[in-house]
């Protein structure tokens, strides 16, 4: 990192980065599950597929292809159970609290990119009095293209007129990485959460952290 870098803004991907929503998420697919007398699944069976959007999960906990009759009915009783139970049991990942009033005390923002849709992700946000401070929400609703494009993050910057190169993107899933570089950002791969377990520090150039505490010695 070069000597006069200073980062200005700090950028999280939601679910699985800035709040554990995989309690919600798992009580919701096996309420819909139990209503169509369906095997339920558990959480360490959909941790890894919650990041991938609500279409993948229905596929995997359903065991159907997409073009199946049921498909589209499974999935919006789902997005209905699921609006329903936004956070009920969702909390933020140990040590969030702490790093947000680190960057408050420095006086560098932050916000969310996300590829959960505005319907969820802003009433989820507000639940959470300490993330008051969040100064933006980016969702696939107010981009042409999702992640791993990097329109969002993009976005994001231009709206708070900050620089890309003097922002960091956190993420826990290959394409926020694929899209922070992309956009520009530095970016710190988040092994805490869904989907980033295995070591890809031979394709990501970057740093990964196991806990949100490490996250502060990679800020700058």
């Amino acid at each position: 990192m070069p000597e006069n870098y200073k980062t200005k803004l700090v950028l999280f991907d939601l679910d699985g980065t800035l709040i554990d929503t995989a309690p919600d998420f798992l009580s919701s697919l096996n309420n819909v599950l139990d209503k169509y007398n369906k095997e339920n699944v558990t959480s360490d069976e959909i941790r890894a597929h919650i990041s991938e959007g609500s279409a993948k999960l229905i596929k995997f906990c359903f065991k159907v292809d997409y073009d199946d009759k049921n498909f589209k009915q499974y999935k919006s009783d789902f997005l209905l159970e699921y609006k329903n139970n936004l956070n009920i049991n969702s909390k933020l990942f140990d040590g969030i609290k702490s790093l947000l009033d680190h960057l408050d005390q420095r006086s560098i923002m932050y916000g969310i990119v996300t590829n959960k849709y505005y319907e969820y992700a802003e009433p989820l946000v507000k639940s959470f009095p300490q993330l008051k401070n969040i100064k933006i929400i980016i969702c696939p609703d107010h981009v042409s293209n999702s992640k791993p494009d990097p329109e969002g993050i993009l976005l994001a910057c231009k709206k708070l007129n900050v620089r890309p190169e003097e922002t960091v993107y956190l993420g826990d899933h290959q394409n926020d990485l694929k899209a922070g570089l992309s956009a520009g950002t530095k970016i710190i791969g988040c092994q805490y959460g869904y989907s980033l377990q295995k070591d890809l520090s031979n394709y990501f150039d970057c740093p990964f952290v196991k806990k949100v505490s490490e996250i502060i010695l990679n800020i700058d």
